[in-house]
């Protein structure tokens, strides 16, 4: 049922003119001619090492990431135009990557745990993100500019196939230790992101035949352990800049199976598949603001492939999502961008639906309320279609999710959309992020979360230590969440566990009184003399008063006033911020409010208030 090469993949071919003749590329064209003559970005045994010697993972990716864009853009300006120039510099990049000792990105390769390797072991590839993208992109290549790269340079698409074959389809098929296949019930954003570019390599660059309807079955397979993960509510633990990579890859490779099965193995039916597509704009608090629990920013770096969502709204029939999506895109301006790829950049070159795509001039996609029970995340505002005033998000869940911080219990308080009390987000990746020592990063520690530190305990890891009686409820005028903390802190038996018997909180939006408040009630063991601090994390200038701070939030949002009751002393803790993945997203500085509980004894309440001041 399958259609055979050089006819599987949703793009036509440069051999159409009709099709490339016109595509919006200016832009493109302006940053791929400055490439022409140039040096290509060269990836290095060093930069390679660095990643096992000194945990710097990022510099070696970034030299990726700037060859895929070179040759993204000159691939696009040979459809266009079949320039030669253009034929020849997709040649040479096509080139680079079959000579390039490794397609896996350092910080993914079991190079040094097999073989005590520090560089790429060419006779043990492993196939992960990095090497995904590479056989895809060398696939849509082939399958754009195959008749132009015989006729220019022959040989070169016999040199993909090979290279293709021995770095990740062999090893696909060979190799089932792979973590990402999902085979141990649990699965993440690998699954369908590296699945999703095996399926494009498998279908375009395998001959016709029981091999690569072998390729297929096994792809599928890989696909519906994402899909049957996936719950009712279609929520991504892993958070909203996190979907992109891994429910949106899903939706992509889905939509190319149902193309190249001419319609046959089509999965629109499946209902989970539409709650997924509404996702991200469940989460958005407004402009570039985001509800950011797990290792998500709250504005995430630059734009989305907002085609890929707009296509996916209109086949599954989400008028929200579509409106959402639509929003982003501005006539006269690029579709897409070379960063988002080379197949999602030509889908989105020959997407009439989403060129001639316009915006509403509103948030109407803004829901009032948005309870995810798979996650245990409630999002509340003041109206439906407006980010105006006070939102409220607020996150039960476990400490073992995917991409996981310690912050069971934590919310964000947004004013206008702009995040005030806040969840700072994720640092640079490094080898310590996803090691051992994870939880020594600050940003990761519930230390730096808007949960409470119980008599010097902070929250430990692992799914065992989650929410318990977590109840839900909302109207017209409110909207609330009640959880227990206690299980979030150190495991079952130890002293910690005997210390603290109840933390109840209740976080709730009251849209009549236009606030929000926090109750924290709890009862800890009699004994103790550690203390016990109810942590803020606050973006934007702070004015700390007795029983009350003061702050002016980012992006000219605002004044919140937050008051405390019984009015316990507060001191504050500035952590600079000099990684720029937190300093794009809140400046210089976050401060830390730390509420001092523990004179309010064993039994105790606290309530907090936040509230919009007036001018």
């Amino acid at each position: 049922m399958l259609l055979p090469p050089g006819r599987c993949l949703p793009v036509p071919p440069a051999t159409d003119r009709a099709a490339w003749a016109v595509p919006p590329v200016d832009e493109l064209r302006s940053r791929a001619a400055a490439d022409l003559g140039t040096p290509w970005p060269v990836p290095l045994a060093s930069g390679y090492a660095r990643y096992f010697r000194d945990g710097d993972r990022d510099a070696y990716e970034q030299v990726v990431r700037a060859r895929h864009e070179r040759v993204t853009r000159a691939a696009v300006l040979a459809a266009v135009t079949l320039g030669e120039r253009w034929l020849d510099e997709v040649a040479d990049g096509v080139t680079l990557w079959c000579e390039q000792s490794s397609w896996c990105w350092p910080a993914h390769d079991d190079t040094y745990e097999r073989h005590g390797s520090v560089v790429p072991t060419v006779t043990d590839p492993y196939l992960d993100l990095g090497a995904g993208e590479v056989a895809a992109e060398l696939a849509w290549i082939d399958h754009l500019l195959g008749a132009q790269l015989d006729e220019r340079t022959p040989g070169l698409r016999q040199r993909i196939r090979h290279e293709v074959e021995r770095r990740v389809l062999g090893p696909f098929e060979r190799r089932r230790d792979w973590h990402w296949l999902g085979l141990d019930g649990r699965v993440h954003n690998w699954n369908p992101w590296i699945h999703g570019n095996v399926l494009v390599a498998a279908l375009q660059l395998v001959d016709e035949g029981e091999r690569r309807e072998s390729l297929i079955r096994l792809v599928i397979d890989g696909l519906d352990r994402y899909v049957a993960a996936l719950p009712a509510d279609g929520a991504i633990d892993e958070g909203y800049a996190y979907w992109w990579n891994g429910a949106g890859r899903l939706l992509e490779a889905l939509d190319v199976l149902a193309y190249a099965s001419g319609g046959v193995l089509n999965a629109e039916p499946i209902r989970v598949l539409r709650e997924t597509v509404a996702f991200p704009h469940r989460m958005h608090l407004g402009g570039p603001w985001y509800v950011n629990f797990a290792d998500c920013p709250a504005r995430p770096r630059g734009e989305q492939p907002w085609h890929a969502l707009h296509r996916e709204a209109r086949r599954a029939g989400d008028e929200a999502t579509m409106a959402y999506a639509a929003a982003h895109r501005t006539p006269g301006t690029p579709v897409a961008r070379e960063s988002d790829g080379l197949g999602r950049l030509l889908r989105a070159l020959t997407d009439p639906g989403w060129i001639t795509a316009t915006g509403a001039g509103s948030e109407s996609w803004l829901p009032l309320d948005v309870w995810l029970p798979s996650t245990q995340v409630l999002v509340a505002r003041m109206a439906a279609g407006s980010p105006a005033g006070l939102t409220l998000a607020v996150k039960g869940g476990h400490n073992g999710e995917n991409h996981n911080h310690n912050d069971v219990g934590g919310f964000v308080v947004a004013l206008g959309g702009v995040p005030v009390l806040v969840d700072p987000g994720r640092p640079t990746y490094t080898a310590q992020t996803f090691g051992p020592r994870r939880y020594e990063l600050w940003p990761m520690r519930s230390t730096w979360h808007n949960v409470p530190w119980i008599r010097g305990r902070e929250q430990a890891p692992g799914p065992e230590h989650g929410a318990a009686g977590v109840v839900t409820s909302s109207g017209r005028t409110y909207a609330q969440m009640s959880l227990d903390l206690a299980n979030a802190y150190p495991a079952a038996g130890s002293r910690a566990s005997v210390e603290i018997r109840r933390w109840r909180r209740t976080a709730r939006l009251d849209r009549a009184r236009a606030e929000v408040t926090v109750r924290d009630q709890w009862e800890l063991a009699p004994a103790g003399h550690s203390p016990t601090r109810l942590h803020l994390i606050v973006a934007g200038a702070v004015r700390l008063a007795a029983g009350h701070a003061v702050i002016t939030a980012l992006d000219g949002a605002g004044v919140l006033r937050l008051s405390w009751s019984p009015p316990m002393p507060c001191t504050t803790t500035i952590q600079e911020l000099d990684d720029p993945l937190l300093s794009d997203v809140w400046g210089d500085q976050l401060t830390r409010l730390e509420i001092d509980v523990s004179g309010l004894g064993s039994i105790g309440t606290l309530d907090l208030t936040v509230k919009e001041q007036q001018p």
